[in-house]
């Protein structure tokens, strides 16, 4: 019976751990972009987002997309939570890379959804469906390891050590360093959620093709840091890294509230 008992335990243990591992931001990270996004939602935008997502708030369904990874009957989006690029490009290429790009991937499939849920006379599941993987890949476009890594999985083949524990740099940017500050994404957005006038203008004025920029060039500065296989990290990475972390969590949400209340204010 006791045996029985744990299997069950074991199993269910399993079937939440698993699908966490491939989680841009985390959990937490992502509702912090989305808890963030909620305060910039103007009057407008936000009725016509309650009426789509009902109870749920832009926090909750932020992980929406990658919950349902443990669906094989979604296993064709996987390739819409990133997009893969050389290394060593310039600025003007990256951004030409974009505008040709025509591959299934974060940017294009981003774009497509905000298209999709500008139609006046879109189905409300399709609304709900459409929306909800917006959220997420707002947050996606965000952290670093999800612009580029062509050669190296997004960091995930990049291997470190996060306090003498195995992991890779893919990981340590989804996972290690938000949950480091011990904060639950409520405490993380009260925290960080004070951007000056100017800046979250400057956020705000920039599209979709500058945030990837962004994210790929950390992304390479990221990379050079890492200078051996297994390089242990710890408080000092922390020290030196929490301030990109926070302003790109903190970009992420302002620009989704941003790119929300141009789509539902019409």
């Amino acid at each position: 019976m006791q045996k029985t008992v744990f299997k069950k335990l074991l199993l269910i243990g399993l079937f939440f751990y698993l699908p966490f591992q491939t989680m841009a931001w985390g959990v937490i990270g992502h509702r912090v972009v989305g808890e963030i996004a909620d305060k910039y939602l103007n009057t407008t935008a936000r009725a016509k987002i309650l009426k789509i997502l009902g109870i749920e708030s832009v926090a909750m369904v932020s992980n929406w997309a990658d919950f349902i990874k443990s669906d094989s009957s979604f296993k064709h989006l996987d390739s819409w939570h990133y997009i893969n690029l050389d290394s060593g490009l310039s600025h003007k290429d990256v951004l030409d890379y974009l505008n040709k790009d025509t591959a299934v991937d974060l940017y294009t499939r981003t774009s497509f959804l905000v298209k999709e849920l500008k139609k006046k006379n879109l189905p409300n599941d399709k609304k709900a469906f459409f929306l909800k993987l917006l959220i997420h890949f707002v947050g996606d476009i965000h952290q670093p390891m999800h612009v580029g890594g062509k050669s190296d999985l997004g960091g995930n083949t990049i291997r470190v050590s996060w306090f003498n524990e195995p992991s890779n740099l893919h990981r340590m940017w989804d996972e290690h360093l938000i949950e480091f500050q011990q904060l639950s994404y409520t405490e993380y957005t009260r925290a960080i959620n004070h951007p000056n006038a100017a800046l979250k203008k400057k956020w705000q004025a920039e599209n979709m093709n500058e945030w990837l920029y962004q994210s790929y060039e950390i992304g390479q500065q990221l990379r050079t840091e890492i200078k051996q296989p297994n390089q242990r990290l710890s408080y000092q990475y922390n020290f030196n890294h929490i301030a990109t972390l926070n302003r790109r969590l903190l970009q992420a949400g302002v620009r989704l509230a941003t790119l929300l209340n141009e789509i539902f204010s019409k």
